[in-house]
This record gives C-alpha cells, sequence and structure tokens, in this order.
C-alpha cells in the first residue's frame, strides 16, 4: 500500500498541478490580509485565524474537488484502472492509499500557510488556542471533503464530471445547516435534529472559538470514513460487475 501512496503523491508533487493548486490555496488564503491592510485606517489591524479559515472555505472547495477528481475517474479514462485492480493491493488498500496521499498533498498546503501566523507573531499578537483548533477544525473538515471526492471520482471516468460532482455533494454538505434551519424542515423536528447533528459549519464554529471537543473530531472522522467506505462499495461493484 504504501508503494501506491508513494507513487500517487509523486503523481502530484512531479508536475506543475500541485503548484498551481497550491498557489491559489495561498492567494485565497492571503487575500484577507491584502485586503484588510490596504484597507487600515488606523496603527492596529485586528483579525481572527478561524474566521480567515471559515470566510474561505466556500472558495477553497473550488479546489478540493480538482485533487480529488483524478483519484479514480483518471484511472478509468486512461485504462490503467485495470491494471490497478488487478494489482495484489486489495480495495481498500487502494482507496485509502489515494485518500492518504490528497490528505497529506492538503497538509503541505495547509502547512504552508504557517508562514502568515508566525509573520503575524512576530510583529503582533497571536491567540494560540484559536489559531491551533482553527488549524485542527480545517484540516478535518477538508479531509471529509477529500473523501466526499473521491467517492465522486469513482463514478465517471470524465475528470470534469468528477469536479462538478464534487463541487455539489460538498456544497449539500457545507449548507446543510441552512437547509435544517429553513421553516419547512422546522417543521419536522427529528429531520430537523439530524441535519443539524450533520452540520459541518456548526462543528467548525466550535474549533474558531478556540475549543476543542473529541465529539466534532469523531464526528469529521465518521464522516470521513462512511463516505470511503462508499468508494470502497462503488468500486467494487465496479469490479464485480465486469466480473
Amino acid at each position: 500500500m504504501f508503494s501506491l501512496y508513494k507513487k500517487e503523491l509523486q503523481s502530484y508533487f512531479y508536475s506543475p498541478f500541485a503548484y498551481v493548486v497550491g498557489a491559489l490555496f495561498l492567494f485565497i488564503f492571503a487575500f484577507p490580509f491584502i485586503t484588510g491592510i490596504s484597507n487600515i485606517d488606523s496603527s492596529q489591524y485586528k483579525f481572527s485565524f478561524p474566521n480567515i479559515f471559515y470566510n474561505n472555505f466556500f472558495y477553497f472547495i473550488l479546489l478540493i474537488p480538482i485533487l480529488t477528481m483524478r483519484t479514480f475517474a483518471e484511472e478509468r479514462k486512461s485504462g490503467t484502472e485495470v491494471l490497478l485492480m488487478s494489482s495484489p493491493l486489495s480495495v481498500f488498500q487502494i482507496v485509502t492509499a489515494k485518500f492518504l496521499a490528497v490528505a497529506t498533498l492538503f497538509l503541505t498546503m495547509l502547512l504552508a500557510t504557517l508562514f502568515y501566523p508566525i509573520i503575524t507573531m512576530l510583529t503582533g499578537e497571536v491567540v494560540w488556542s484559536s489559531l491551533v483548533c482553527g488549524y485542527v477544525g480545517f484540516y478535518m473538515w477538508g479531509l471529509a471533503c477529500i473523501a466526499v471526492g473521491m467517492l465522486m471520482s469513482s463514478f465517471t471516468e470524465s475528470p470534469i464530471i468528477a469536479a462538478v460532482l464534487g463541487e455539489l455533494a460538498m456544497l449539500l454538505l457545507i449548507f446543510v445547516d441552512n437547509l435544517a434551519s429553513s421553516a419547512f424542515i422546522q417543521s419536522i423536528p427529528h429531520v430537523s435534529d439530524v441535519l443539524s447533528w450533520l452540520s459541518t459549519q456548526q462543528r467548525f464554529t466550535v474549533f474558531s472559538q478556540g475549543i476543542f471537543r473529541l465529539g466534532d473530531i469523531v464526528f469529521f472522522i465518521t464522516l470521513s470514513v462512511v463516505f470511503l467506505g462508499w468508494t470502497i462499495i462503488s468500486i467494487n461493484k465496479r469490479r464485480w460487475s465486469r466480473g
């Protein structure tokens, strides 16, 4: 499994792909700094890193499907899926290796943003509890979206279609709490409670307040595992249909 993980990771870093996506991510993250500093009207500039994560996550989910669209759709399109499925690795190992490769790339991109809090620490004050919780919450949120994107990629042989499906699924995942607060859903208490429990925005809000709750970590891990499990089922179903 490690060999496949290494191969997948190299496929990102040995091409301009990872660097282009990483540069876009850093630009999105830096944009609030640029606009805030350019409009500053006093000697002090106050901001919150978790708020930057939260406000920019909508734009960031435009990038996640780009990271995940190639995981299975590209294999199917190029005809290498047959070779991959005939390898000694199980479908579980294949899915896990691909997920860990994208998760590592995402972590690398996130670590690159540490440049901003370091600069802030040198010239100002950083609330470390809020910063650490913000990073942890954002990463866990991203892992769940990666799992969603991989599931969408397993449905089609077109990376573009996989990216579009992934985008729609992530938007639904993010705005599920908006749906839960609608008048119609509120009239159905049990459905409203379930949708509220599935809310990713509310859980990230807790992280942004500098509060670390084990239940929220378990929620995001469980969500990722569920979507990865569906991906395994999707790949296995296609494998069995081929005989």
